[in-house]
């Protein structure tokens, strides 16, 4: 197990039965940082028509307010603090940055609350792949509790069936507006609750049906992923896929036992990795031993920059732990967590960190790839994603900078002859 105590600008982790300070593996700032950048510094229209690859994004937190207000009429849910979509809109935000867990945990109790019948969710399954498409996501990966939904006499299964068709049709839909974009589906297990292995199965059951893998969700503090063995097991057995919330609001425990006793995939957020990695007053950067293993085993970590500066993980954008992370090349992605309570797209997201770390289209092609490589789909389709969609996008986003460059630079040159 592991505590940290913070030192300056340092992390210091040490193991809480020994006392003892691990051992580190030494990197200077030089030999970290980027030494160059690939193409230009990409335009909010290039970032939205860069072709992106999303791996953390609730299903229950990416909403359009209309929806919201039109389902509630319709099943007659009357509990909305404001039934103007614009209104209700700023609301969800106003809830998610307010600093109080409870107010925060609030805003999913509407949208759970008008998610409980098959046309509802497959309405909302299909908005999100045609917003998602719009937004220029060519992948993602789309996750939630099919527990939650059961008020309206659904089951189970039914939820699954719902959701799976709403992709479907958003995906048609987005072929027929010129767009193209897949979506699987990652069923996620409440961790406070008792549901985890026959989440599991269900996964399993539905794996070649448009479900990709599985989850645990909730409030880390309190419910270790340990505590869902049972499903892990299950899971690594049948040769299934999943990702576990973890290194959000609790630290490195949380991380090591997703990682060393349940055995995940990828860590839903691990943003809190940072915690075991020194910064020296000379620049110089170590590794703590659970640092480096994530970084060695080349161990995706889901980050969603604006809801962890919601959540506190950190305090900007500038400060936001993926600028180091980068640089050290951890396996990184960007993702939105929750559209509709952060506010946030895909595009947003890269706009913030072009912003803050002055990403090019060269970062952002490899944070891409890294998240196409981090999929949950077979090998093959990951690798045909990368070459036939992803990389050719970016180059053509590449030669379109080239040939503004070259166009000003002449004219440039011919007003001054």
């Amino acid at each position: 197990m592991y505590a940290t105590r913070p030192c300056g600008h340092r992390y210091v982790s040490t193991d809480v039965y020994t006392g003892a300070v691990y051992a580190r593996r030494e990197y200077s700032a030089e030999m970290t940082s980027q030494t160059a950048h690939l193409g230009n510094t990409p335009s909010s229209d290039q970032i939205r028509r860069a072709p992106k690859v999303l791996l953390h994004d609730h299903l229950d937190g990416g909403l359009r307010p209309a929806t919201v207000v039109e389902l509630a009429r319709d099943c007659g849910y009357a509990q909305l603090p404001d039934t103007d979509p614009d209104k209700l809109g700023l609301w969800f935000r106003e809830a998610a940055d307010s600093g109080s867990l409870e107010r925060y945990l609030e805003t999913f109790s509407h949208t759970v609350a008008v998610m409980q019948t098959r046309d509802a969710l497959v309405r909302v399954a299909r908005e999100c792949a045609e917003d998602l498409a719009a937004d220029g996501v060519v992948y993602a990966e789309v996750r939630y509790a099919p527990e939650q939904h059961l008020e309206g006499g659904l089951t189970l299964e039914e939820v699954v069936e719902a959701v799976n068709e709403g992709f479907r049709q958003g995906e048609r839909a987005a072929l027929e507006a010129g767009r193209r974009i897949r979506i699987g589906a990652l069923l996620t297990a409440m961790r406070h609750a008792a549901r985890a292995l026959e989440i599991a199965e269900l996964a399993n059951r539905y794996r070649d049906l448009g479900v990709v893998g599985f989850d645990i969700a909730g409030a880390e503090a309190g419910y270790p992923p340990t505590r869902h063995l049972d499903a892990f097991e299950y899971l690594k057995r049948e040769n299934n896929h999943f990702t576990i919330h973890a290194g959000e609001a609790f630290g490195l425990p949380s991380i090591w036992q997703a990682l060393q006793w349940c055995g995940a995939d990828r860590l839903g957020h691990g943003v809190r990795i940072i915690d075991d990695i020194e910064v020296r007053e000379d620049g110089t950067v170590e590794l703590g031993r659970l640092a480096a293993y994530v970084r060695d085993k080349r161990v995706p970590l889901e980050l969603c920059p604006s809801s962890n500066l919601q959540t506190g993980a950190a305090a900007s954008y500038a400060e936001h732990p993926i600028g180091l992370l980068r640089r050290l090349h951890f396996r990184v992605t960007v993702n939105t967590d929750n559209r509709l309570m952060s506010h946030t797209s895909m595009s947003r997201e890269f706009e913030h960190l072009v912003e803050a770390f002055g990403y090019t289209l060269g970062d952002m092609e490899w944070i891409s790839v890294n998240a196409m490589k981090s999929a949950f789909i077979p090998f093959d389709e990951r690798l045909a994603m990368i070459n036939d969609v992803i990389k050719p996008g970016y180059a053509a986003l590449k030669s379109e900078w080239l040939f503004q460059q070259t166009a000003t630079t002449s004219g440039s040159a011919g007003v001054q002859g």
